[in-house]
C-alpha cells in the first residue's frame, strides 16, 4: 500500500514541477476515424469559411492600419519570423472548431505548397492557475538535395500550435521562421504565404 501511495506522491511531484519542456504527458498527434471523419464534415461547413475568410480579412486591414484589426487578432512581423496569432478566447468558436481549424490550416499549406510534416504532438504540463495544453503541427518546406546552387527554402519553416488552457482553447498560433543562410535562397514573402493559403 505504501509503495502506491509513493507512486501517486510522485506522479503529482512530476506534474506540480511540468514545463513546456518537461511536459507531464507529450504524445504524438493521432486523430481517430470518428474525428477525421468529423473534420471532413467540418471543413465544408460556413463556420471553416468564416474562419478563414475572417483571418484573410483581418490580414487585409492589418496591412492598411495594424492598429485597425479585430481583437481577437494579431499579426507578427518581424526581419526573420510572421505570423498571427487568434484568441480564441475571445472569440464564440468551440473546442471543436479550434481543432479543426488547427488541422486545416497545416492540410491548406502542404496541399498549396511542397511542405512535408515534420511533427505533430502536444504537450500537457501544470501552469500556476490553469492546466495548459499545446498541440502543434510543425511544417518544413521540401529541400531538392538534387539541384544545384542554393535550397530553396519557400516561407521558411511554419509552425501552428493550438494552446488550451485547462481543456478550453485559448489561442492558435501561426508562424513562419526563415533562414538566414546563404545556402537557401531568399524565402517568399508572408503576403504571398497568406495568398495561398487562404485564397
Amino acid at each position: 500500500m505504501t509503495n502506491i501511495w509513493q507512486q501517486i506522491r510522485e506522479l503529482f511531484k512530476v506534474a506540480e514541477e511540468s514545463s513546456p519542456s518537461q511536459p507531464v504527458i507529450h504524445k504524438l498527434i493521432v486523430r481517430s476515424e470518428a474525428e477525421q471523419q468529423d473534420y471532413d464534415f467540418w471543413k465544408d461547413t460556413l463556420v471553416c469559411k468564416q474562419l478563414m475568410n475572417w483571418v484573410h480579412d483581418q490580414y487585409a486591414i492589418y496591412l492598411v492600419d495594424e492598429h485597425a484589426t479585430d481583437g481577437g487578432i494579431a499579426f507578427l512581423n518581424t526581419p526573420s519570423s510572421n505570423g498571427f496569432m487568434v484568441y480564441f478566447h475571445k472569440t464564440q468558436y468551440s473546442k471543436r472548431d479550434a481543432v479543426h481549424f488547427l488541422d486545416y490550416l497545416k492540410n491548406c499549406v502542404q496541399a498549396s505548397l511542397n511542405y512535408r510534416k515534420q511533427i505533430s504532438d502536444t504537450r500537457t504540463y501544470n501552469r500556476p492557475n490553469w492546466v495548459e495544453s499545446t498541440q502543434k503541427h510543425y511544417l518544413k518546406p521540401r529541400l531538392n538535395f538534387a539541384s544545384v546552387g542554393d535550397f530553396e527554402q519557400q516561407y521558411g519553416n511554419i509552425l501552428i500550435e493550438l494552446v488550451f488552457r485547462n481543456d478550453k482553447p485559448y489561442q492558435l498560433k501561426f508562424q513562419t521562421t526563415i533562414y538566414h543562410d546563404r545556402k537557401f535562397k531568399t524565402a517568399g514573402t508572408f503576403q504571398d504565404l497568406m495568398q495561398a493559403v487562404f485564397a
